[in-house]
């Protein structure tokens, strides 16, 4: 009786292969698995974007809150889910800048946002956000002016993971030879406190014109949430550092210094300021070693009505400037629409 051999095919065989592949890959497998519940052991969080470092300075300081001349804000809710409204801005009697009109529109759901302007001269500029999940958000930013080189378009993706962030961007980028520039950020927590991260530039103008930079971050947070300090690094010699203290509900306190030593340029500027939120009012104050003391108060007599007014004095130029505006808020919608809790009837 004649014995039967049976070769092993291609399919008895595949199995073998694939376990030698997973026992050849096992030991990183397990390395990183180990690693990923270490740092989840950990329980670090977020230590927010590097876009966002000195948020709360910002919001404290009225650098990007002070003008001059006189100005009105005239908004109109059209809807509240999604969030829908329109916006008419007049300013007049700038030192800096002339006489202007800008009409601008935001529209907003739980994942998309968009905003739009256009001003008197014809110069429109655009912003979306689209969150296709909690951690995961594209964005754009475009500026088209009939000015030459003044037109602009920002491609952004944000990532936000448990205990870091990822950031990149491309402004203007070309295509056909990949010039630009591209701008990627990472920053890590380290500790509960501790965050460090770095941010780097790459600037290509030609194939034979191209530029790398890499500045150094670092934000240490206090364990009540109730300060804060950052320190951030470049290249070119500037160092500049910020801190900022809430002392209570109402009150919040920062400071700015920056550090220029460049071959060209040594020198320091170091700025001060505060900000009160009353109870229908919110002041802010602010002095600098150049000599100039800033003042700011937005005045609310109604939740749709608000009066602004802002004075700056530069006591080495011996020039004052002198800002006063108002922002006026209407909506068709009744209160329920507005998100008021309703009101009770009185029999």
């Amino acid at each position: 009786m004649a014995s039967t051999v049976v070769h092993p095919t291609k399919e008895a065989s595949a199995p073998s292969l694939s376990s030698e592949k997973q026992s050849f890959l096992s030991p990183v497998t397990n390395l990183y698995t180990r690693f990923s519940e270490w740092r989840r052991s950990l329980d670090l969080p977020n230590p927010g974007t590097v876009e966002n470092l000195q948020k709360e300075v910002k919001l404290t300081h009225l650098t990007n809150f002070m003008f001059d001349g006189a100005k009105a804000d005239l908004t109109k809710s059209l809807s509240m889910v999604p969030a829908f409204q329109v916006t008419h801005s007049f300013s007049l009697g700038s030192q800096t800048a002339p006489p202007a009109y800008n009409f601008g529109a935001v529209y907003a759901t739980n994942s998309v946002f968009l905003q739009g302007s256009v001003d008197h001269e014809g110069n429109v500029n655009a912003r979306c956000n689209q969150g296709w999940s909690e951690n995961f958000i594209s964005k754009m930013q475009a500026q088209l002016s009939h000015q030459p080189g003044h037109s602009m378009l920002q491609l952004e993706q944000d990532y936000q993971g448990r205990d870091y962030s990822l950031n990149f961007k491309a402004v203007n980028p070309s295509p056909s030879d990949l010039s630009g520039i591209y701008i990627g950020s990472y920053f890590q927590s380290v500790t509960k406190n501790l965050a460090l991260g770095f941010e780097s530039l790459y600037q290509r103008q030609s194939p034979e014109l191209t530029e790398l930079a890499t500045s150094y971050l670092a934000k240490y947070t206090g364990t009540k949430k109730d300060w804060m300090a950052t320190a951030q690094v470049q290249p070119s010699g500037i160092l500049q550092t910020t801190y900022w203290q809430k002392l209570s509900d109402k009150v919040e306190v920062a400071a700015d210094l920056q550090v220029i030593a460049a071959p060209s340029r040594r020198d320091a500027i170091a700025t001060l300021g505060a900000k009160y939120d009353l109870r229908m009012s919110t002041f802010r104050a602010q002095l600098d070693s150049t000599g100039k003391v800033s003042a700011l108060l937005e005045q609310r007599f109604a939740p749709t009505f608000a009066f602004l007014v802002s004075g700056e004095i530069d006591h080495f130029k011996n020039a004052a400037k002198v800002g006063v505006g108002v922002m006026i808020e209407s909506s068709n919608l009744t209160p329920e629409e507005m998100g008021a809790p309703p009101q009770p009837q009185i029999i």
